[in-house]
């Protein structure tokens, strides 16, 4: 398992393109699916899906980080302190 991290660490240039790729494969793919019944506006939109995974994902880290910044992170001494 350790291995398999280092390498996708020493590539982590290629996996962000091999993500941004995907994004776009799947934004293509839904070009082609055919929208029978759409039960809500997002159905209609091509790539509506995609940019609302991708966009909830980004979300998701900036609420993350800023619970981690407001409750979790201490200070530098911390520790030092008696």
């Amino acid at each position: 398992m350790v291995k398999i991290i280092g390498f996708l660490r020493a590539r982590s240039g290629l996996l962000t393109w091999l993500f941004f790729l995907w994004l776009g494969f799947t934004v293509l793919f839904d070009v082609t699916v055919s929208r029978h019944d759409p039960h809500f506006f997002g159905d209609t939109v091509i790539g509506f899906w995609s940019a609302f995974g991708f966009l909830g994902c980004l979300a998701m880290a900036v609420v993350c980080k800023g619970i981690y910044h407001l409750w979790l992170m201490q200070d530098e001494d911390y520790y030092d302190k008696s």
